[in-house]
């Protein structure tokens, strides 16, 4: 029989018939053991703890164990795991049970008993780490995994310093989910700690399936298609945000971290930019911003000058494209949202289909369906290369969530072209500015050093500049240690061996 105190089930002499109507769940099962002539009563849920834990350290160690058993205490010392404490409370008992916990009896006495943590946490995550969608070819390749314990090892093992920081939280009322925030203490300025773990503590979800939820659930402004929180899975990524005093965010079951402060512009440096020297950094930088204003005003282009400004083509290329376009029936904007949504639509299937198969879809789809179009005079063919250098430069930007907004923001600027022609797009423009200027990071300005205008941080924003004008940390992050290393010119010197 149950007996209910102020709304708190106590424990009856039947634990397993009240857990059962509190769980409600099959996988709860309840197992009786004599050993030493003591009968002890084991309840768990089978789908979550290891098995071979339960009789390899408990089982197997109580059977060989020659002390008498005969308070809960003494069982408690007999057994090698930490965090095994005693409860007496049905609500604490289940809610740890559902965790992977295991409850521990001892007749004649089961009022009270032994939660010992047991569950199997690794089992169901993958073991191979390596970081497939950010693949770099110089550099290390290790990757997050789903197992945030992993993860956490990860850092730790690469970041030797006491200052380095975890803390813990739950998120989650039905998912429970473990979220931990790392940071250098000492060089990580308290006010972005704080208000990371503020936001965190408010957040009221009932699951969290993976940081990205927490990435929008956290963020200064959720109404807008930039991503306001670094996210990757590079674990030397994060190591470099930590070393520049930003706050990484890492939860249970998911391979990716998020975090911040961060810019605009770091979401198109690569850590390969600092594995090589820093000229070709800073070209290959370079390159993708002019691939980023490529693809955003390519076809919009188009779709102006065809529509509005014929009077800017040469008259070398004017020929050509009247040829092209001769035949095809559609005026330049539906042409364009025509091939622009084809790409788009390959390039969802190649990403929702096996690799392989994704593969071969994008090549054979896109040659064959744009050589039909042209044949059948559906688009011309100075678009299909206007699309694919639209199309090109936006998988260039090593931060997905920041390709996918590149490949969203041409569609507004192309509507706007067709509407207005130059200044439909100039007007795109300045709107896509203002909203820029108005976002935010964990309080630090989107655009920072452009935005409030920080001469120092152009070190490493548009370009990557060389390891002796990087000795100091990001201004706008505002770390309370502002020096990385100090700084030295290499200094010519005399080898007695060559000079011999």
């Amino acid at each position: 029989m149950k007996i209910i105190l102020r709304g708190v089930f106590l424990i009856p002499v039947d634990i397993y018939t009240a857990l059962k109507d509190t769980i409600k769940s099959n996988d709860l099962v309840q197992s009786v053991h004599t050993i030493h002539g003591k009968r002890i009563h084991f309840t768990y849920c089978k789908a979550i703890v290891d098995q071979k834990l339960i009789h390899h350290e408990l089982l197997h160690r109580l059977q060989i164990s020659e002390t008498e058993i005969t308070h809960l205490l003494t069982l408690k010392t007999l057994i090698p795991l930490e965090n095994v404490s005693l409860s007496s409370n049905a609500n604490e008992v289940s809610q740890s049970l559902v965790k992977g916990f295991i409850y521990v009896q001892l007749e004649p006495d089961l009022n009270e008993g032994l939660l010992i943590p047991i569950a199997d946490l690794k089992r169901g995550y993958r073991s191979n780490n390596e970081a497939d969608n950010e693949y770099s070819v110089i550099g290390p390749k290790v990757g997050f995994v789903e197992d945030l314990d992993t993860n956490l090892n990860l850092i730790r093992k690469e970041l030797i310093s006491e200052n380095l920081r975890f803390e813990e939280c739950i998120v989650g009322s039905l998912s429970q989910t473990r979220v931990t925030i790392i940071y250098l203490d000492g060089v990580c300025n308290p006010q972005h700690v704080n208000t990371v773990r503020q936001r965190i503590v408010d957040a009221d979800v009932d699951m969290l399936f993976d940081s990205s939820i927490l990435d929008q659930i956290i963020a200064d402004r959720a109404n807008s298609p930039f991503p306001l929180f670094m996210s990757s899975e590079r674990v030397d990524r994060a190591k470099f945000n930590l070393m520049n005093g930003q706050v990484v965010i890492l939860s249970s079951g998911s391979p990716y971290f998020i975090s911040g402060p961060t810019t605009v512009f770091d979401f198109f440096a690569s850590p390969e930019d600092y594995y090589l020297p820093w000229i070709l950094g800073t070209f290959f930088r370079c390159i993708r911003y002019l691939g980023v204003l490529l693809s955003i005003l390519a076809s919009p282009a188009y779709v102006a000058i065809l529509t509005f400004h014929y009077s800017v083509i040469p008259q070398s290329l004017l020929g050509p494209i009247i040829e092209s376009r001769t035949n095809v029936p559609f005026a330049p904007f539906i042409e364009v949202l025509l091939m622009e949504f084809t790409v788009e639509m390959l390039r969802e299937a190649g990403a929702r289909l096996p690799t392989k198969v994704g593969q071969t879809l994008g090549i054979v789809g896109g040659i064959v369906l744009g050589t039909a179009a042209v044949q059948a005079a559906l688009t011309s063919n100075i678009l299909i290369i206007i699309v694919s250098l639209s199309a090109l430069p936006s998988f260039a930007t090593p931060i997905f969530k920041m390709a996918n907004t590149i490949r969203f923001l041409r569609f507004p600027l192309i509507v706007l072209a067709a509407a207005w022609g130059g200044l439909g797009i100039m007007i795109g423009i300045v709107i896509l500015l203002g909203h820029l200027l108005r976002l935010k990071s964990l309080g630090t300005p989107y655009l920072v050093p452009l935005y409030p205008f920080r001469f120092r941080d152009y070190t490493d924003s548009f370009l990557r500049s060389s390891l002796n004008l990087t000795e100091n940390r990001p201004n706008f992050l505002r770390p309370l240690k502002t020096k990385r290393y100090k700084a030295s010119e290499p200094k010519d010197t005399n080898d007695d061996y060559n000079n011999e």
